[in-house]
């Protein structure tokens, strides 16, 4: 199924799309809820309700009328309100460049397990504008990554069992203030400040079963599904930078058996792939630099529109604009 959320009278409704119109959950059967949080909580016994509807209105069933066109409503982020977000670092090209770029060779941890870090889950958006503070455009970035949603409760749960956790696959843009960012890891307290404002995921989450034909063995040692899936990213129509999510190291049922040891995961926590390799400006430029010492740095600039694009997971557009206040950190430094 490829389902949306979509802003109606005020709230968020759920709506299955098919061939571009979009399905109510609640009108197409009285047990589906009208909400993503409650579809994902009770997901074992929603999802085959909202196939068996799927397959009535693909033959032809009364409902077939009922379909509201696509671009006639605003969609929100598939998960409008998850209830946490953890952003993980899956692509081993992305964090060798990084850790160069920060000074460091990529330790032997990174071999050994999947490591992630907790992001703002209420500042995740769907499509549309980007808005940054002062601070967040003096060097403002892109992620090219996917995401998936938890739709069931667990605690040590083994990578072996761990896809059925997965309630499917979306599009996610970690924008990310890198000015901030390296400020903050001077202190080697992470990096919150300069990812907490925004990240964007969409527009569809699409589950695992439309995805079977893409599915490809994990990478040697390496225990879950994995995807054959085409990634690009153009800023103002022009491609800065490809992908696969095959490509992948970590898998996402191996991030779910890290995350869930010793605590509980709940329907709705959304958890990132990290940026895929090439797949942020940080890297471009980084890279840029090794081969051209007179190469310019690249970050997104007011006004620049993000296009992302995985395969079968649709388009992601964002907006990059400035919040109204001209207040800024840096100018508290001086």
């Amino acid at each position: 199924m490829q389902i949306v959320s979509y802003l109606q009278d005020s709230h968020d409704q759920l709506a299955v799309m098919i061939d571009g119109y979009l399905y109510n959950t609640d009108e197409l059967h009285p047990d589906l809820p009208g909400s993503m949080g409650m579809f994902l909580n009770y997901w074992d016994d929603a999802v085959p309700i909202a196939m068996q509807a799927e397959s009535s209105v693909r033959a032809g069933s009364f409902l077939q009328n009922r379909g509201i066109p696509l671009d006639s409503v605003q969609l929100l982020a598939p998960v409008p309100f998850p209830t946490s977000y953890r952003s993980a670092c899956a692509f081993r090209q992305h964090a060798v460049a990084v850790s160069k770029n920060n000074g460091r060779t990529l330790t032997e941890e990174f071999e050994q397990f999947p490591v992630f870090g907790f992001a703002n889950h209420h500042s995740v958006q769907g499509p549309g504008e980007i808005t940054g503070m002062p601070d967040h455009l003096a060097a403002l970035d892109f992620e090219l990554q996917a995401a998936i949603v938890i739709c069931r409760h667990g605690r040590n749960i083994p990578a072996e069992n761990a896809d059925s956790y997965i309630a499917g696959l979306m599009i996610m843009n970690g924008i990310s203030g890198r000015q901030l960012q390296k400020d903050e890891m001077c202190l080697n307290l992470g990096e919150a400040k300069g990812r907490d404002f925004f990240t964007s995921i969409g527009p569809l989450l699409v589950t695992l079963d439309e995805l079977e034909q893409f599915e490809i063995p994990a990478k040697q040692n390496h225990t879950g599904k994995s995807w054959n899936l085409r990634m690009q990213c153009k800023i103002n129509g022009q491609l800065v930078s490809e992908a696969n999510l095959g490509d992948m190291d970590w898998t996402f049922a191996e991030i779910i058996e890290r995350a869930s040891y010793g605590t509980d995961l709940h329907p709705g926590d959304l958890i990132g792939s990290g940026a895929s390799g090439n797949g942020c400006f940080l890297e471009l430029n980084l890279t840029g630099k090794l081969n051209n010492p007179g190469y310019s740095d690249q970050w997104l600039k007011v006004g620049d529109t993000i296009e992302m694009e995985i395969e079968r997971l649709g388009k992601l557009t964002n907006l990059v604009a400035a919040e109204e206040s001209k207040w800024s950190i840096l100018d508290k430094k001086k």
